[in-house]
């Protein structure tokens, strides 16, 4: 039996043992057979390593394997100038942030929040509105997915997240802080445990939990924001308070952390996989509609998921059953089974459980 990261997981692996949250209870069985949806599930529940059994052979980390064909809405996104130009933005503020962050956590360097903040807010400028921001950056999931990488777009995501909510404008720019530097304890994890191609052992796995207190220390340390200390510590906290570190619940996560939890695991959840590109929207906010409205604040969680659908009305999508169509009625009451306009027939997912929304054109 091996223990394998989330990332490291592809569909048809079968689970060694016992899948449980932090409050115990059975999120997967043990000998259930991993698909993408499950191993999706997985990201929502914050679960980072998985025990898998031997009888299942793990691909060779070199080894590509096949992925879905790029939807052709990805390749007008990509092929856009505005993409190109936020790419170019988006990698030089990569480099940038791994430097900057390098020095302070190696060299004991003072962090400058503010000039990190302005190269991100920088980003943010160079979208139409939030809306061609979010479309960009879920294409920009196949070029990076390092811890770096991970916080840039958690930035990005809260700061979207937080002009959706109506927050003003130094409450915007204090939740894409809170997102910049949530897993900035991670960069005190040993380099060979985040990038292990193998299987953890327990203390490798301890060594990762310990990243919430780690980074609040030293945001602490730094002086920032008790927002954005609170971020750190508080990211992986559960409303229900299934949780950790601490097993807060409710109100007792800070408001700026609720925000920031939501776009960690959403960002996850739209990772790159080794067997897919990045996954549909509307599967996503499928998952979170079964599972997440008692692990995140709801308040926050609606506002977030109606907007980011609402990015996709008149988009042409294609239905699980090989069907094309376009995307013209958002249900309110079910997100993610919109109504499709088929040639004449209007097809309303809402009542037709077999069908989803498998891919956007």
């Amino acid at each position: 039996m091996k223990r394998l990261s989330t990332m490291q997981l592809v569909p048809g692996m079968i689970t060694g043992a016992d899948i449980l949250d932090m409050d115990g209870q059975l999120i997967l069985a043990k000998g259930t057979e991993l698909t993408d949806r499950l191993i999706t599930k997985l990201d929502m529940y914050g679960i980072l390593t998985v025990s898998i059994t031997d009888s299942v052979p793990l691909p060779e980390t070199h080894e590509i394997i096949s992925a879905p064909r790029e939807p052709s809405y990805s390749a007008r996104i990509r092929n856009s100038p505005a993409f190109q130009q936020f790419r170019q933005e988006y990698e030089l503020n990569l480099a940038s942030f791994k430097q900057v962050m390098n020095s302070v956590v190696q060299k004991n360097m003072p962090l400058d929040i503010e000039e990190l903040l302005a190269r991100i807010l920088n980003i943010t400028s160079l979208g139409e509105n939030t809306n061609g921001i979010l479309s960009m950056l879920h294409n920009m999931r196949e070029y990076d997915d390092s811890t770096y990488a991970h916080c840039i777009n958690v930035a990005l995501l809260c700061n979207i997240f937080a002009t959706w909510l109506h927050f003003d404008k130094c409450k915007i720019q204090l939740a894409t802080g809170c997102g910049l530097l949530h897993d900035v304890g991670k960069l005190h994890i040993p380099h060979h445990i985040l990038t292990k191609p193998c299987h953890l052992t327990e203390n490798e796995y301890s060594e990762i939990q310990k990243h919430p207190v780690i980074g609040y220390r030293l945001l602490k340390k730094a002086g920032v924001s008790i927002h954005i200390q609170n971020a750190a510590l508080m990211h992986h906290e559960r409303m229900d308070g299934s949780g950790y570190p601490l097993h807060c619940q409710g109100s007792q996560i800070d408001k700026y952390a609720r925000i920031v939890a939501i776009a960690d695991v959403y960002d996850a959840m739209t990772a790159t996989r080794v067997y897919r590109g990045p996954m549909c929207p509307f599967r996503v906010i499928e998952l979170f509609e079964s599972e997440g409205f008692r692990k995140y604040d709801v308040e926050y969680l609606l506002v977030i998921l109606e907007n980011i659908v609402n990015t996709y009305i008149q988009n042409r999508c294609r239905l699980s059953d090989g069907r094309e169509g376009d995307i013209i009625y958002i249900n309110k009451f079910n997100l993610s089974r919109p109504i499709v306009q088929c040639g004449t027939q209007y097809i309303d997912l809402s009542e037709c459980p077999h069908l989803t929304v498998e891919t956007l054109l």
